[in-house]
C-alpha cells in the first residue's frame, strides 16, 4: 500500500468478533477471511450484495469488510441497505487511485478503508482498531454542550433529546469536539487524535467534518457549532463554551 499508518495492538478479541467479508474475487475473499480467522475473528464470506445482505440480516455481524465493486449491487449501496439493520461498523475495499470512490464510501458512513492491493496484516489491524473504538468504554463520564448530549459508555448521542445516527467514527469526533471546546484543531491533529493515524487520506477528515455537520447544525451551509479556522482546521464553539464538556 501507499500509505503507512501508526496502528496499535495485534491482539485478538476475548469474545470473537464476527466479521462479514464481501468481495467477488475469491482469491481476495480467501485471503482476507484466512487473515482474520488466523487472528480470532468469525469469519462469514459472500461475494456479491444481495447474499451479503442475507448474511447480515440472518445473523447481525460486528463488523463488515465491504468491496466497493460488486457485481449487482456495489459496496455503497450494501453499506446502506445494511445500515437499515442498525448501525455496524464497515471497513471498505477500494481499488488505487480510484479517490472519488474512497469519499462516496466515507459519504455513505464506512469507518475506514484500505487501498488495492494491500497488506492483510495492515487489514488485520485496521479491523482490530475500528472494533476497539466500537466497543462500549467504561469510566466515561456523559458529554453536554449546545444541546448535545453523549454517553460514551452507550454509544448514544442526542440532540436537543432526539437520537443521533452517528457512525463510529461520526461519534468519536464529536465527543472529542465536546471534551475539546473552543480549542482549534488540525486535520492531522484530529486524525491522530480521533482515529490513531499518525499518516493518512486527510480527505477522510473532511468528510466527516461535513457529515458530522449534516446532524448536528441548524445550517450545515452555515455551521455555528463546528467552525472552519481559516488556515489551521476546526473548532467546537458552543454558546455555552463555559459550561462545556463532562457532565
Amino acid at each position: 500500500m501507499q500509505q503507512s499508518h501508526e496502528l496499535t495492538g495485534h491482539a485478538a478479541p476475548t469474545d470473537p468478533a464476527r466479521v462479514l467479508v464481501v468481495d467477488d474475487d475469491p482469491t481476495v475473499a480467501e485471503v482476507v477471511a484466512g487473515y482474520l480467522d488466523r487472528a480470532g475473528f468469525l469469519v462469514e464470506r459472500a461475494a456479491d450484495g444481495p447474499t451479503a445482505l442475507a448474511r447480515a440480516t440472518a445473523r447481525h455481524p460486528d463488523l463488515v469488510v465491504l468491496d466497493l465493486m460488486l457485481p449487482g449491487m456495489d459496496g455503497l449501496e450494501v453499506c446502506r441497505r445494511i445500515r437499515e439493520n442498525g448501525p455496524v461498523p464497515v471497513v471498505m475495499l477500494t481499488a488505487r487511485g480510484d479517490e472519488d470512490d474512497r469519499i462516496l464510501g466515507l459519504e455513505v458512513g464506512a469507518d475506514d478503508y484500505v487501498t488495492k492491493p494491500f497488506s492483510p496484516r495492515e487489514l488485520v489491524l485496521r479491523v482490530e482498531s475500528v472494533l476497539r473504538r466500537a466497543r462500549p468504554r467504561t469510566g466515561l463520564r456523559p458529554l453536554r454542550a449546545a444541546g448535545l448530549a453523549l454517553d460514551p459508555a452507550a454509544r448514544r448521542a442526542t440532540r436537543d433529546g432526539a437520537e443521533l445516527a452517528l457512525t463510529l467514527r461520526e461519534f468519536d469526533l464529536l465527543a472529542f469536539f465536546l471534551r475539546h471546546p473552543g480549542r482549534a484543531f488540525s486535520r492531522e491533529d484530529l486524525m491522530r487524535e480521533v482515529w490513531g493515524w499518525e499518516f493518512g487520506d486527510l480527505s477522510t477528515v473532511t468528510v466527516h467534518i461535513r457529515r458530522l455537520r449534516g446532524k448536528v447544525e441548524d445550517d450545515p451551509a452555515r455551521p455555528r457549532l463546528i467552525r472552519t479556522v481559516w488556515g489551521v482546521g476546526y473548532r467546537f464553539e458552543p454558546d455555552d463554551t463555559p459550561g462545556a464538556g463532562e457532565a
